[in-house]
């Protein structure tokens, strides 16, 4: 084999996971802001069994060698559940996928994406998405902006030069995925304190905690709400109760009932917002460069989940129900949840910013909110999309 020829090999046991996995921490290894999420739990995502994103999903793994070494990877999967869904709103019949991209250079990058569209047009896919790690609920899309600074919990990040190897591979943005950062410290401008004075008089209106004793039946209860509320966005792919219990579990040692909140009207849940401490940022120093802690860092992990202080915060999901959503009612919710999560995070938590998103470019009512706030654009992503 020539030193300079690059093979690319499909992944089909334990030990190709362990070297797919493992590539990315080297290659990464000298980016400041990446941030090494935990070896075992990257297995785990990637193991059929494991996430349950593979009930409704197949997926092929592909890693790169140069000279006898791992020198890139690359995740092409079709998801069932999206080839059910409208075509108009991102997703549909023949569109498949592939993430996860790692490369040491273009040659690499162009190489792997080559091969991942050969396997989905083996696969009869007429339509490519990318990049997509791996459900549109976990990484979806390219960071192009805010290299600059770490990701918080659950959000991908990339070097800038990614870039530039997608789009000359011929692919063209199809959708952007904006996240906003929030002063949490500073209290919202005198309109927004008013819209949110007056839901607090409304009768009918109770913003409420989790309830941590009836975790799982606040869950069914939150799902329920965000498959309904996001079923019109693009790119919606539902929530399987697999994925739900799945999810849940791994986010329950972060769950503070002050910070996920549920909204009620009339007695009847309509709207819920769950807002994380940004793990990420003890993670990226307790978690060592390949993934595996220090007993040291363990100690740190534990801790800091035990005290959550200080917490920065992010707000993955929230969502009003469908039926509300074109009324003043949805944007009074959205406020009074907001309201009450961020002072909760700054006087208990010693917060000093938060994130909110991701939020798709399109989508008029929450930018809106974004805006009224006064929270700030700090990362884009672009989801880019090819026909094949």
């Amino acid at each position: 084999m020539a030193q300079s020829e690059i093979v690319i090999t499909e992944v089909s046991d334990k030990a190709g996971r362990a070297a797919f996995v493992d590539v990315q921490y080297r290659l990464n290894a000298d980016d400041p802001n990446f941030v090494p999420q935990l070896r075992s739990e990257e297995i785990e995502r990637y193991t059929p069994g494991g996430n349950p994103y593979f009930e409704h999903a197949r997926c092929q793994l592909f890693l790169a060698q140069r000279g006898g070494k791992v020198v890139g990877r690359i995740a092409a999967h079709i998801d069932e559940l999206a080839l059910t869904q409208p075509a108009d709103q991102g997703m549909g019949p023949g569109t498949g996928f592939w993430g996860a991209l790692q490369a040491e250079d273009a040659a690499v990058a162009t190489a792997l994406i080559a091969r991942a569209e050969q396997w989905l047009r083996s696969q009869g896919m007429t339509r490519v998405l990318a990049p997509m790690t791996l459900s549109v609920w976990e990484e979806p899309g390219l960071l192009v902006k805010g290299h600059d600074h770490p990701p918080m919990i659950m959000m991908g990040h990339n070097p800038p030069h990614h870039q530039g190897w997608i789009e000359g591979a011929g692919y063209a943005a199809a959708k952007t995925l904006a996240t906003y950062d929030l002063e949490i410290a500073k209290p919202f401008p005198p309109l927004i304190q008013r819209i949110v004075q007056s839901g607090e008089k409304n009768a009918r209106i109770r913003i409420r905690d989790v309830d941590l004793k009836h975790f799982d039946r606040e869950v069914e209860i939150i799902c329920s709400i965000l498959n309904d509320a996001w079923s019109d966005n693009w790119g919606f792919v539902p929530f399987t109760p697999q994925e739900i219990s799945y999810t849940a579990k791994k986010m329950k040692p972060l769950v503070k009932p002050d910070l996920v909140r549920i909204a009620e009207y009339d007695g009847e849940p309509v709207a819920f917002m769950i807002t994380l401490p940004d793990l990420n940022r003890v993670q990226i120093k307790a978690v060592g460069r390949n993934g595996k802690p220090s007993l040291l860092g363990w100690i740190k992990l534990g801790w800091w989940l035990l005290r959550t202080k200080p917490a920065d915060m992010r707000v993955p999901l929230m969502g009003v129900v469908k039926r509300l959503q074109s009324t003043r009612m949805a944007s009074q919710l959205a406020f009074m949840m907001i309201e009450t999560i961020r002072h909760a995070a700054a006087t208990r938590y010693d917060g000093k910013r938060g994130e909110i998103g991701w939020v798709l470019d399109d989508n008029q009512g929450m930018n809106a909110i974004a805006d009224a706030i006064e929270a700030k654009v700090n990362k884009e992503y672009v989801v880019y999309a090819k026909g094949l």
